[in-house]
């Protein structure tokens, strides 16, 4: 788990870090990470993806490496920096896989430029922000922040998205990697969740869509599954069994499994379509 990232220059004026996986031609997956994560979220997932697919995991602003501006971290502005990032990387069309916050930013991406996303993966995903007892705690939480959250706080604040225990190592990793959000990035990407209504933007998405949640998950409840399961014109939910919020941590073969089968119907059409161009 080195710190072996690109950086790519957007045309929404911020500088990302990146990792990127598989051959140029291959079908493209864009990975985006929760909430003071970065891209090392998937480092235990990316290498059970298969070896055609090119992966991205991407590092959203205020974020570890990359650019931390005082502004811009409304839902639709941070959508905004992954079609730069699409346009910026060369890709016109991928499948978008959000954790946590990002659940917000794949929603948000997919119904303001449904050209560029094929298909949408949801891990751990809100229905709601505003008014739920876990954002009003962490709104109120931010407030206090100053450098950044502190490693007393950055620790609970992990530890919290798991029902098992993951790597020692992994979880030192994902700690220090919130540590690197300042505190104001913190703020504005809260105020931004909170601003946003996941369910007004999947109800305009007509990708197909899938939802992955653990059923010991301590921040989004089963009614918020099937609420945006129902709003999603094209969805399917999955439930993992004994799992917490960051499932992709705690079975990362099992939400590697599930990535697979489900980008393999996306995929198949296109590779179809582009063998008979």
């Amino acid at each position: 788990m080195n710190d072996d990232c690109k950086f790519a220059d957007l045309k929404t004026g911020v500088r990302l870090a990146y990792v990127e996986q598989g051959p140029a031609q291959g079908f493209p997956v864009i990975m985006l990470h929760g909430l003071s994560d970065t891209h090392r979220s998937f480092d235990l997932v990316r290498p059970l993806l298969p070896g055609r697919w090119r992966v991205f995991a991407v590092t959203m602003r205020g974020h570890g490496l990359s650019d931390k501006p005082e502004a811009g971290y409304a839902a639709s502005q941070l959508a905004a920096d992954v079609a730069a990032f699409m346009a910026a990387v060369g890709v016109r069309r991928a499948v978008l896989v959000g954790h946590s916050m990002s659940s917000a930013i794949a929603l948000a991406a997919a119904a303001t430029y449904p050209e560029r996303v094929a298909g949408i993966v949801l891990l751990g995903a809100f229905a709601h922000f505003r008014d739920t007892p876990a954002m009003n705690e962490l709104h109120a939480a931010v407030f206090d922040f100053s450098k950044n959250c502190g490693r007393e706080f950055a620790q609970a604040f992990q530890e919290s998205t798991l029902a098992n225990p993951i790597p020692a190592r992994f979880l030192e990793t994902v700690v220090n990697e919130s540590l690197c959000m300042p505190g104001y990035a913190w703020r504005g990407a809260v105020q931004g969740l909170i601003d946003f209504e996941p369910c007004d933007a999947a109800r305009r998405i007509q990708a197909p869509a899938a939802i992955i949640w653990g059923d010991k998950d301590a921040y989004c409840p089963r009614a918020d599954q099937r609420e945006l399961r129902d709003a999603l014109r094209n969805s399917r939910l999955f439930t993992l069994a004994g799992v917490g919020h960051a499932l992709h941590w705690e079975r990362p073969a099992d939400t590697a499994a599930l990535l697979r089968a489900f980008i393999a119907d996306i995929e198949e059409p296109a590779v179809l379509t582009h063998a008979f161009a």
